[in-house]
């Protein structure tokens, strides 16, 4: 881990190598901001199928969790602000829409993380996937290298306002099982649906499910298509949790 020793600027620093100019280009140009300890950014951009093979070589693990706890609250004062008379309900559903591995992958796409990463390439890994963890490890290292108002900043204005379309999120229908399936993903949580009961002529042709995180039995729901006894045992599961 570094110290804090190793962020302070060096009087003598040794002269970047192309890669490394090419990384400050990068940051200056998509996010105006110019880098105190470069090698935070190096490592933000770091997979594990890279850094497993080189001593003395960080993965961006570590970055990623603490970047997904800052991005979680900007975004959450973000929508405070915005949205002064909406309730907690209303601006967990929205901030559901944004802090998901599907909308960060979008702007790690866009931003083209890939072509400054450093990862073994193979069919097991999904492009996708490595960008939308980038983009979260980027702003852990942004935060470790200046503060939280710089960070927020620079992602309100330069990730949210460039790539967020509130009005198409908005307009988006957010169920309870797509909640849920979100907060379980982000919590690194196995949900599963069960039909523990089939529709038939006995039960008016109601379904039953069951969801089951992490093979704990937790909500269960009712419905007349396998769809909608999901849903309700989604909602049931989520209320048991205190999302709602």
């Amino acid at each position: 881990m570094r110290t804090k020793l190793s962020r302070v600027p060096k009087l003598f620093a040794k002269k970047r190598d192309p890669s490394e100019q090419r990384l400050v280009d990068f940051l200056e140009k998509k996010f105006n901001y110019r880098p105190i300890d470069l090698d935070l950014f190096i490592d933000a951009l770091t997979h594990k199928s890279f850094s497993n093979t080189r001593e003395e070589c960080e993965s961006n693990e570590r970055l990623e969790y603490l970047g997904d706890t800052v991005i979680d609250l900007i975004v959450a004062h973000y929508l405070y602000d915005r949205f002064p008379n909406e309730d907690e309900g209303y601006l967990t559903k929205v901030k559901a829409k944004i802090v998901n591995r599907k909308m960060l992958a979008y702007i790690g796409g866009e931003l083209e993380l890939e072509s400054y990463m450093r990862y073994r390439k193979g069919r097991s890994i999904k492009v996708a996937t490595l960008e939308g963890n980038a983009m979260e490890a980027l702003i852990g290292a942004m935060y470790l290298d200046s503060d939280y108002d710089t960070t927020r900043a620079v992602f309100e204005k330069y990730v949210i306002k460039k790539f967020i379309n509130f009005k198409e999120v908005l307009s988006q229908e957010m169920d309870f099982k797509s909640l849920l399936l979100i907060w379980g993903q982000k919590n690194k949580f196995n949900i599963s649906f069960e039909i523990i009961d089939e529709a038939t002529k006995e039960n008016d042709f109601i379904y039953t499910a069951r969801v089951i995180i992490n093979n704990k039995e937790w909500g269960m729901g009712k419905g007349t298509a396998k769809k909608e006894a999901e849903q309700n045992a989604s909602n049931e599961t989520m209320t048991l949790l205190g999302l709602h």
